[in-house]
């Protein structure tokens, strides 16, 4: 067969997804070409999501048991159980001081598989003082992890690519230590493939999570619940006080923020810069979603056909939660960020509580955390918690 008899079957085939959808029967004439890595079917399986379990559209009237309920059917699509009854185990070293607060290394243990290490930083002074568990980005780049966030005074060789990761995103600012310097105590870890625990290589991801599902298990499960489990352990500390903990993260950083915060209890408030969306209005060709890789850390097969991604973060209501967007940031299109501001307003308004989400698009700004974003959400942390 020559590549062009093989590329005419290719599309006669995909072709007759479509035609078998719509009922009408398959000619190579009618053969229809694929958007991108998306089968030509793509519009008809979208508009058999519905979200039936979405709060509103669920027959489940008390918020309270639908929040239960919606919780449940997230973590079971998680596909990984929960850890409850694991000790955290924490080992702390590498600690240093600066003029406003402490810094240490601390490992612990999020799951039964392994020990994770991250960076906690400490005001001075007697506590106990409110928290933030700081979520690290995807952005390609897994030599650095939680140094994206904290300045790593451990390792200079990580230094340098801290550094050139601020400067790009984050105005040249460490956003941990920023937060630090005001009065919270910082925690950050690496997920799995960066830090300590990587360096992951970007062609492996897919062949990573394809390997988590033959062992029965998820990438984007472990962690939605090593999250989940940073957020107890901080909230336990001593020097934290409990009901004071936000979520707060930058990309993918922000999508672990408000999962997180749908997740645990203990998270009070979240603040999400640059990750949501509507799920039909985000898979359209030409998003960065569909080239899967870094896709998968954020993928639970099935729950599509439950909940919406909006859906999920609003079982954290009426909590107070923050979402920023770029107006120029091209991984997120303008109406995937408006549906999902939508549905998110009206849960908070179904409680009377719209004053509690603030939703931000910021027109001039990309897919970035700027110093200007950073002291409003550092704003709206000392207002909410």
């Amino acid at each position: 067969m020559d590549a062009h008899e093989a590329l005419r079957r290719r599309t006669f085939v995909v072709g007759a997804g479509t035609a078998l959808l719509g009922g009408g029967a398959v000619s190579g004439a009618e053969a229809a070409v694929v958007d991108g890595p998306l089968p030509d079917f793509h519009p008809a399986l979208k508009d058999a999501l519905t979200f039936p379990f979405a709060w509103g559209r669920s027959p489940i009237r008390d918020f309270r048991a639908w929040r239960r309920a919606a919780r449940a059917a997230v973590e079971e699509h998680l596909l990984v159980e929960r850890q409850d009854g694991t000790p955290f185990a924490p080992e702390f070293g590498g600690r240093s001081r600066t003029r406003e607060y402490t810094r240490e290394l601390v490992t612990v243990s999020l799951t039964r598989y392994e020990r994770v290490r991250g960076a906690l930083l400490t005001p001075h002074g007697p506590g106990p003082f409110p928290a933030v568990l700081l979520l690290h980005d995807h952005g390609a780049r897994f030599d650095i992890g939680k140094e994206k966030l904290v300045r790593p005074w451990y390792d200079d060789t990580r230094l340098a690519s801290a550094r050139a990761w601020a400067d790009r995103y984050f105005s040249g600012r460490f956003v941990g230590d920023e937060l630090a310097r005001r009065g919270y105590v910082v925690l950050c870890l690496d997920a799995l493939g960066w830090g300590d625990r990587g360096p992951l290589v970007y062609e492996q991801q897919q062949a990573l999570a394809s390997n988590f599902y033959q062992l029965g298990s998820s990438l984007a499960g472990l962690m939605a619940r090593e999250d989940q489990r940073a957020a107890a352990f901080l909230a336990g500390l001593d020097r934290v006080d409990a009901r004071r903990v936000a979520a707060v993260g930058f990309s993918m950083g922000a999508y672990r923020a408000w999962q997180t915060a749908a997740l645990s209890d203990h998270v009070a408030a979240a603040a999400s810069v640059c990750w949501m969306t509507g799920l039909k209005e985000m898979m359209v060709p030409g998003n960065n979603t569909l080239r899967g890789q870094s896709s998968f850390h954020m993928l639970h097969p099935g729950l599509a056909r439950h909940l919406d991604i909006p859906d999920v973060a609003s079982i954290a209501a009426p909590r107070p939660m923050l979402f920023f967007h770029g107006g120029l940031d091209t991984l997120f299109p303008a109406e995937g960020v408006r549906v999902a501001d939508e549905k998110l307003r009206a849960v908070w308004r179904s409680h009377r509580a719209e004053e509690r989400i603030r939703t931000k698009t910021w027109p001039e700004l990309g897919h970035v955390f700027t110093d200007a974003m950073q002291d409003e959400v550092a704003d709206w942390l000392d207002e909410v918690l």
